[in-house]
């Protein structure tokens, strides 16, 4: 399909976090990409707040980690109260070998930072602008959209590859499809507010305070979470009776699903000091009112994440409570999982079902999240009858995996460390003979697409030289290679072998079980594709065969 001022790559609907980290990802494949958001402008909401130590890992790999964490704040854990009561405090805690933290920041500011980052690449959102329809053939698609900025609104129809869907729980491409969305509503309505407070609880640390009525049951309840600022929080709380519209159809949008801020209505200050005087753990001043809004909650999920050229991410595809800060994170992960497979395609490089395999790893990480979302807000994250540090590493989302996909190898893996389908584990200590001060291994990974890690002993020819060789003419350059060695060794030149680093703390070797050499195929998503033990151009082959198909000369992008 050729390109013309009114054909593009991909077409993303929906500028929130998950369209900018599609759209960025794209842009940085080299594809063309046009982003519509319906809005005038970034809502100056601080809705999504809570990041994940693996959305700092994705961030960091996308080169955009530095500006994140000058505008981010720690969330260190929580305290709780009950019936004015202090409870045992829950701290975050995590291995030492994770690289970040949890953090909070407003989701206004990590709009900011990533369409500053889509910038870069010179794509600017078309800001009111909508989808209105759109139809798909065997070579691509035609959307109809409607820009309603200037003197009247403007038709246009837009020729596309694919058409990606991130344009939040009533989702114009969803409703296009016919997807099913099935779930059901909490009844509660609950109320945000952005305020300072002049309390001296710990710094970093979120608030949770509930009154239980006589059954038992939680009747009242007040959240706080720190955003950047002194003081400053983000509030939530049940919605008085006086400021309840259950029954009416508020926040349902004409197709039934009952999810996130309602316009026209939010608690003044006064409302959120009376929630305050009620369930603080301490008497404290509320102030400076940014914003509030009143909100609703459902939990759906679709029955596919696409059909043929167009596919859906983060609230389009799955919503649920806001228990963990999982949302947003889960929908940036959808998008950084769409989006290299995606650039494969266009490029006339996908192997057979790789597009297939978003819906494949993806609906069952929004199925687990939507379950466990729900059975948290209605039993507490403390029912969870995980131990401590795998809760942790849940709710951290670092325990995401792939396992059983049908675009990852596991014939060859064997072993107790990282599988085939796992997330790539960091570790430090790499050294080389021009990086004399030890690097992390995500700094090696980092703006790459797949890199096959070949550890080995640097006793004796392991045949690195052979297998980056193959792999480099198997994937037709998209592999790069680097050789991790447990001591200083002779690795001859080879092509496509990138570099050579030594495990001087041993790091490597303990974080992925590596004891006899070995190569790891890192995708661009930061997931093992493959563990190989021997490695050989053999295996690697048959673990590429799914992920990539050999294009011959002349090859048309599709």
């Amino acid at each position: 399909m050729p390109l013309s001022a009114n054909t593009t790559d991909v077409l993303v609907v929906g500028a929130g976090p998950v369209g900018l980290t599609a759209a960025g990802q794209l842009r940085r494949h080299g594809l063309t990409v046009r982003v519509i958001d319906r809005l005038p402008a970034r809502l100056p909401y601080a809705k999504a707040v809570g990041i994940q130590p693996r959305t700092l890992e994705i961030w960091d790999r996308m080169g955009l980690i530095r500006t994140v964490l000058d505008a981010a704040v720690p969330m260190r854990g929580q305290l709780l109260y009950v019936d004015g009561a202090e409870q045992p405090r829950v701290d975050l805690e995590l291995p030492d070998e994770v690289p970040y933290r949890f953090a909070a920041l407003p989701q206004y500011e990590t709009e900011r930072i990533l369409e500053e980052y889509l910038a870069r690449f010179g794509t600017r959102i078309e800001r009111e602008t909508e989808l209105v329809g759109f139809g798909q053939d065997e070579d691509g698609v035609t959307a109809r959209v409607v820009a309603s900025s200037g003197p009247g609104p403007r038709e246009e129809e837009v020729r596309c590859r694919y058409l990606v869907g991130c344009d939040g729980a009533h989702s114009v491409v969803r409703k296009g499809l016919g997807l099913a969305f099935e779930g059901g509503a909490f009844p509660e309505e609950y109320m945000l507010g952005d305020v300072e407070v002049d309390w001296d609880l710990p710094h970093g640390y979120g608030v949770r305070s509930m009154h239980r009525d006589a059954e038992g049951a939680v009747d009242d309840v007040l959240v706080c979470i720190p955003l950047p600022g002194r003081g400053r929080y983000r509030m939530s709380m049940m919605v008085p009776p006086r400021m309840s519209t259950a029954g009416q159809g508020a926040g349902q949008a004409g197709d039934g699903v009952a999810h996130g801020l309602e316009g026209g209505r939010g608690p003044s200050l006064a409302d959120i000091q009376t929630v305050l005087d009620r369930l603080s753990p301490q008497p404290v001043t509320a102030s400076a009112l940014r914003w509030s809004s009143v909100f609703r909650i459902s939990h759906r999920i679709v029955d596919r994440y696409g059909e043929g050229r167009v596919f859906v991410a983060g609230d389009a595809a799955h919503i649920h409570p806001p228990t963990g800060a999982q949302g947003m994170n889960t929908g940036i992960q959808d998008a950084y999982n769409l989006a290299w497979k995606l650039a494969l395609a266009v490029e006339g490089a996908a192997g057979p079902g790789l597009l297939a395999s978003y819906d494949a790893e993806r609906r069952p990480v929004g199925e687990e999240v939507v379950g466990r979302t729900v059975r948290h807000a209605a039993e507490g994250v403390q029912a969870d009858p995980a131990d401590p540090e795998t809760l942790m590493m849940r709710e951290a989302q670092l325990l995401v995996g792939y396992r059983g996909s049908p675009i990852v190898g596991g014939s060859t893996a064997g072993g107790d460390g990282p599988q085939p389908g796992d997330r790539a584990p960091d570790c430090g200590g790499l050294t080389g003979p021009v990086a004399a001060w030890p690097l992390r291994l995500y700094d090696l990974l980092r703006d790459r697409g797949h890199v096959l890690l070949m550890y080995g002993t640097g006793v004796e020819d392991e045949g690195f030289e052979e297998l980056a060789l193959a792999a480099h003419g198997l994937s037709e350059g998209r592999v790069e290679t680097c050789a991790v060695l447990a001591k200083p060794g002779e690795v001859g030149e080879a092509g496509g072998l990138a570099a050579v680093y030594y495990d001087t703390r041993g790091e490597f070797a303990r974080g992925y079980r590596a004891e006899a050499p070995t190569a790891f195929l890192v995708r661009p998503d930061g997931y093992l594709g493959a563990v190989l033990r021997p490695p050989t151009a053999e295996a690697l082959g048959e673990c590429l065969a799914g992920v990539l198909r050999h294009r011959g000369p002349g090859a048309a992008r599709t």
